[in-house]
């Protein structure tokens, strides 16, 4: 049982084992990401069974979303923290002289909270612990109470590897979150709802704490279909990535905006492609993820009989297995509050919009609060580049899917109500670091141009030479 002593104390044990500077030596991180890896092989069968219990998640889905991910994030990191972690060097500049060298070394921010959600409780946990252990720090998970299976196995998981002075795994609802809250770290990430997303930097902003935060959009992620898009490509695309745990992705399509005129033939490619891949009942396929709580199934249940009548595919559910069927809701109105909320849920509402106004529909979307994801589906690569360059947004594909989360090298990050800050790879280890400059300073040739006297005799040309070094 987490009390607010047990967590002060484990926070101070942390504290006192970073500044024992084990932590700065970068074999050592490379070390720990080694142990790390081992440790979700070896329990690899567990987590399985975890994200079944909690999720329903079939064996295939689990590893794609969140081991193999997992995975990937901590390879990358072993491969790449060396140089990541290497001091710059830099040019002093003429002004400097005689002082030329300046290093810029990247310096872990010390004590870490990590605060994981329930959709991905193993790559939204383990891949930032990943960033935060590259980085030099020490950390603390407060995993989720929605997936209990999933955060006992990381508790276990993470004992198992570490000592507790090094990292943590804490279970238990909001008021444990705000008691980690009321602690003193060096650098809070959370993965979560933008309205809590704001109670963290409140928190935050008391012990002037950074923050990492990646929220999943208060407005939702629009995916955009053009007339010119080939349809039964974007339609797949979709189907899958609406099913993919069942719609609880912070980066999902939360509603299709289609040109009307092929909107028909669209939406029939839709119905296709999800009865191809999850069948005629999708909410009785055992390979179908399912709603994390009964609430959840009730509040998704809720908004689709609240629109029953325009309910084109789906509209079914099972509230003991907790699934339920993709739900395309047609034809909706862009001002409609089902389209401007995140909906989280295997819902789908469509928009159609008249191709030739697709930059009014463009300029309404950048109105709103901006997405964690934006998708285009067009033949037309030159305006989705555009349009990709100049519209605001965490990040996204053109005719594809959620794909962008994979590449390594690239960041993961939102802006605004989705967001701030970036992680994974390189960009992880930024982000739980920060670049201290410090310039090595000689003590023979050092001119007197910063110093008093600046008027008389000689000492009038120390403005013309400063003006002349800081050009």
């Amino acid at each position: 049982m987490w009390t607010e002593g047990r967590i002060k104390t484990l926070v101070e044990k942390q504290r006192a084992f970073f500044r024992s500077g084990a932590t700065l030596d970068v074999k050592w991180r490379i070390a720990q990401l080694e142990k790390l890896k081992l440790a979700v092989l070896v329990h690899e069968d567990e987590l399985k069974a975890a994200l079944y219990e909690d999720l329903g998640r079939c064996e295939a889905e689990a590893y794609l979303c969140d081991i193999g991910s997992t995975v990937l994030e901590i390879n990358e990191a072993i491969n790449g923290v060396k140089r990541w972690a290497a001091p710059e060097t830099h040019y002093s500049g003429l002004l400097c002289f005689p002082s030329t060298l300046t290093k810029v070394y990247k310096m872990p921010y010390g004590v870490s909270l990590i605060i994981s959600p329930f959709n991905f409780p193993i790559l939204l946990s383990l891949g930032v612990l990943t960033a935060s252990i590259a980085g030099g720090n020490t950390a603390i998970i407060k995993a989720s109470s929605k997936s209990p299976a999933c955060t006992r196995v990381l508790a276990r998981l993470i004992e198992r590897t570490f000592p507790e002075e090094y990292a943590a795994v804490i279970d238990g609802g909001h008021d444990i979150a705000d008691i980690c809250l009321a602690q003193r770290f060096d650098k809070i990430f959370y993965t979560g709802s933008p309205r809590v997303g704001s109670h963290v930097m409140e928190a935050a902003s008391k012990n002037l704490t950074s923050v990492a935060l990646e929220l999943g959009g208060e407005n939702g992620n629009w995916c955009v279909v053009r007339a010119d898009a080939d349809l039964r490509d974007a339609a797949r695309k979709i189907a899958f990535f609406k099913s993919c745990n069942s719609g609880q992705v912070c980066i999902n399509i939360n509603q299709v905006a289609v040109a009307q005129e092929v909107a028909d033939k669209f939406l029939d490619e839709l119905k296709a492609a999800f009865v191809k891949q999850l069948g005629s009942d999708p909410s009785s396929n055992p390979e179908y993820a399912r709603l994390i709580s009964r609430a959840a199934w009730e509040k998704c249940d809720a908004t689709a009989k609240k629109h029953s009548d325009r309910i084109v595919f789906g509209g079914k559910g099972d509230p003991e297995t907790l699934r339920y069927s993709p739900t395309v809701i047609y034809p909706v109105k862009a001002d409609e509050d089902i389209v401007r909320r995140e909906l989280f849920c295997p819902i789908l509402p469509v928009v159609p919009y008249p191709d030739a106004g697709i930059d009014k529909l463009m300029e309404m979307i950048a109105k709103r609060e901006h997405g964690l994801a934006l998708y285009l589906f067009t033949r037309d690569i030159s305006w989705a580049k555009r349009t990709m360059s100049s519209q605001q947004y965490g990040g996204g594909c053109i005719n594809e899917v959620c794909l962008h989360l994979m590449v390594k090298g690239a960041p993961f990050n939102g802006t605004g109500h989705s967001g701030l800050g970036a992680y994974h790879g390189e960009w992880g280890f930024r982000e739980f670091t920060h670049p201290s400059t410090v310039l090595i300073g000689s003590t023979h040739f050092n001119l007197p141009l910063r110093e008093h006297p600046y008027e008389g005799g000689a000492n009038g040309l120390k403005l013309r030479l400063l003006k002349l070094f800081e050009r």
